[in-house]
């Protein structure tokens, strides 16, 4: 199945996917963050949007 690109969010809000570039994009403004710095907040903390948020201090 292909993402459905017409949709804005991510598709589980709950978890930070880094291996899609335009969640990438949507997470790093949602953080203001660049894509290096959320692939560490991810590799530090785990994929739980949760936890990147508190990581960011959001």
């Amino acid at each position: 199945m292909s993402d459905d690109l017409s949709k804005r969010g991510p598709q589980d809000a709950a978890k930070v996917n880094v291996h899609e570039e335009w969640e990438v994009r949507y997470w790093c403004k949602a953080f203001g963050c660049t894509p290096d710095e959320l692939r560490a907040a991810v590799k530090l903390v785990g994929v739980s949007s949760a936890s990147v948020r508190q990581y960011f201090g959001k």
